[in-house]
């Protein structure tokens, strides 16, 4: 590969440690520039117009769950274009399918295609629409872990790999059920990843060779992202597996604590949330763990457990905690919710994200929650394909429109759902299906 390794790793180590400060009008990869949900960038609606908004472009893609990344004038989609197969949805059954995964990058003022990077990847997973893991940017770099385990660091500007691993093959990791779904994380010069096994659920890579620096905990992988907190004065790495939260020493793995809690189906698949001194960690139907960050050493304990009709009880959408109030939709009542972080009490529920009049025989809904800056406004993106605008308080939801930007084409119990978080950049707003992906103009009127 003529690749200038040096001239890459010096603009990524600098793009790496401005990551969290800088670039606050982009989104290079799943909840933003700080994997917090928040949207900084100013001059946006605060209301859906009645005349609705503009769409600025639209482009085909294939399926995939995966959300796009916008950085350095390019909007990244990761997706799965099937060549044969039965795409059947249906929990704890394997679907088989031939096909390619493929990293496409796209103008991000156009729409036009840059460049594409596609691999053969034959599908074995529950739920085959496509990758799952949302592409993360970092300076020239641009990292993709496919739904099979295919873990990839491509030039951003180019589409040329620079390093790759299967975790199926190199680790000898077993797909999940529903595939590889935990977006991997970047942290200054490594590289996080759930891959799953003896010693290795969690594993750490050089992030500009792809070297393996450590390997940590026992268990499978999960589908839930790693995060870095602060708390303590001590910076610690939070893995969610199905076997609990746990804290390590991100530079050697070496484990701090942690707090059992067991998702059904292995599905711990929510990122856990921070605000102050406490982490919310929560899955399907019954598992929820409220924990204290301690001051003194990096340690935690349990403050509370969620109880039946309490509590949040989240699937494939991260909640968030603001002013000690949690807001997420609940997979068992299919609402979204307001709950007290102190207790876990409910505040307050409302359907209008999740349209519950469509008839369903499982009530899960979805809507993907995104705060517009330090406000109580936030960009609710719901899996009927609608953008709302909403005002979350502990007192009650409030709606200030909707735009209905693209349709829900991929099945699930019975319904077609968007089941991807967008991203926000540049006061556009891009979100994708199963079909396309649609930047759609969301700067405040002059």
């Amino acid at each position: 590969m003529s690749i200038d390794h040096r001239a890459l790793w010096a603009a990524s180590f600098i793009a790496a440690c401005t990551l969290g400060s800088a670039g606050a009008d982009e989104w290079p990869g799943w909840m933003g520039a700080n994997r917090d949900g928040v949207y900084r960038e100013s001059g946006v609606i605060d209301a859906i117009p009645a005349d609705g908004l503009k769409v600025r472009w639209r482009q085909p893609i294939a399926g995939g769950y995966a959300g796009p990344a916008v950085a350095g004038g390019r909007v990244f989609v990761f997706d799965y274009a099937k060549e044969s197969g039965e795409s059947v949805n249906e929990p704890g059954k394997r679907a088989n399918l031939t096909g390619r995964e493929r990293l496409t990058a796209f103008d991000e003022q156009t729409g036009k295609q840059l460049w594409q990077h596609s691999y053969d990847c034959p599908y074995s997973i529950s739920y085959p629409a496509g990758p799952r893991c949302t592409p993360t940017v970092v300076g020239d770099m641009v990292y993709i872990l496919g739904s099979e385990g295919d873990l990839k660091c491509l030039n951003a500007a180019t589409g040329e790999v620079v390093w790759e691993h299967s975790l199926k093959n190199d680790f000898n990791a077993d797909v999940p059920m529903w595939g590889f779904s935990a977006h991997p994380l970047v942290d200054g010069d490594l590289l996080y990843t759930m891959v799953g096994g003896e010693g290795q659920s969690l594993v750490a890579f050089d992030r500009h060779t792809g070297e393996v620096k450590w390997k940590a905990l026992d268990g499978p992988a999960g589908y839930a992202a790693p995060s870095i907190i602060e708390a303590a004065g001590t910076r610690q790495l939070i893995a969610f597996n199905p076997a609990g939260v746990t804290s390590l020493n991100p530079v050697d793995g070496s484990e701090y604590w942690n707090i059992p809690v067991t998702p059904l189906y292995e599905m711990s698949i929510a990122r856990p949330m921070r605000e102050g001194n406490r982490l919310y960690a929560s899955g399907i139907q019954s598992a929820s763990v409220m924990m204290e960050l301690s001051e003194d050493e990096p340690a935690a304990k349990e403050l509370w457990r969620g109880k039946p009709k309490a509590a949040l009880f989240s699937a494939n959408t991260t909640p968030l905690i603001v002013d000690g109030v949690i807001y997420g939709t609940d997979c068992n009542e299919g609402s979204l919710l307001a709950v007290d972080a102190e207790n876990g009490s409910r505040l307050w529920e409302t359907f209008e994200p999740t349209k519950p009049d469509e008839k369903r025989f499982i009530k899960h809904g979805s809507a993907f929650i995104t705060r517009i800056g330090d406000t109580d406004r936030y960009f609710l993106m719901t899996e009927t394909g609608d953008l709302m605008v909403a005002r979350l308080t502990r007192e009650g939801f409030e709606s200030f429109g909707r735009f209905h930007v693209l349709e829900p084409t991929e099945e699930a119990f019975g319904r077609n759902v968007v089941w991807s978080h967008p991203a926000y950049a540049n006061h556009t707003l891009f979100a994708r299906n199963d079909k396309e992906i649609v930047a759609v103009d969301i700067a405040a009127p002059e």
